[in-house]
């Protein structure tokens, strides 16, 4: 072979190899694009999840306070219907002892004017 034959040749080696080269620079660009597309998904997951979670304790810690608000009211309704109670029981006593003083007033008046009892 001579020389210029082999430089031909030479050429050819390199041009494939170039090219071969570009099909694997070219492959390797697809899978980084691939791979930055995904990280871009999955760090767009991320933040989403990260944002639902900070929903959900916020609206926890609503509810935990509307819950807080309602035992509280209820616990002063409690007391109120206690103290209402109490309140119904004196009167309910009082009610007793004017009856019972009533009774005796009429038994007495009864005496005095000389009916049987």
């Amino acid at each position: 072979m001579d020389v210029a034959t082999l430089g031909a040749v030479g050429t050819i080696v390199v041009g494939l190899a170039a090219a071969l080269g570009a099909v694997v620079g070219k492959r390797g660009e697809n899978r980084a694009s691939q791979s930055g597309a995904v990280l871009g998904g999955y760090s767009t997951l991320v933040d989403n999840l990260q944002e639902e979670r900070d929903k959900v304790r916020e609206d926890r810690d609503q509810l935990r306070a509307q819950l807080a608000e309602k035992d509280s009211a209820l616990a002063a309704a409690y007391a109120e219907l206690a103290g209402e109670r109490a309140g119904t029981a004196a009167l309910q006593r009082q009610i007793a002892d004017l009856t019972n003083e009533r009774d005796e007033l009429r038994r007495r008046l009864d005496e005095l004017e000389g009916r049987p009892a």
